[in-house]
């Protein structure tokens, strides 16, 4: 069965790039333009994982993480950030609020895939 991966982010081209990465590795990628969008798919659909960037309109990665673990069918699934934020304090609110992992922007996709497959376990 073919892992469904989540990519949560206000850039269109970077939801482009992830949903090349992950789909050319084998994966379904469905995407969502900004935090609301994320929440609102994460609550219609369950996935594998998600990969969401921080800064947003509307709603933050952080807020819509929080979101998710509270109340959706994804409350469990694996959350990996994808930013240009590398500051530690805010590394340390994201792994409160739930984040399984961490690459920064500007990425490499096989670095995303390689990502991928530690945390599918696939």
């Amino acid at each position: 069965m073919t892992a469904s991966i989540l990519a949560v982010d206000d850039s269109p081209s970077l939801r482009m790039a992830v949903r090349i990465a992950l789909s050319g590795a084998g994966y379904s990628v469905t995407e969502a333009g900004d935090g609301v969008e994320g929440l609102s798919k994460s609550n219609a659909a369950a996935f594998d994982m998600i990969v969401t960037d921080l800064n947003m309109p509307n709603m933050d990665g952080l807020t819509m993480i929080r979101e998710i673990r509270r109340s959706s069918s994804n409350a469990s699934v694996p959350i990996v950030f994808l930013t240009t934020e590398s500051d530690d304090g805010i590394k340390q609110q994201a792994k409160a609020a739930g984040a399984t992992g961490w690459l920064v922007k500007p990425f490499e996709p096989d670095q995303l895939v390689r990502v991928a497959r530690k945390v599918l376990g696939r």
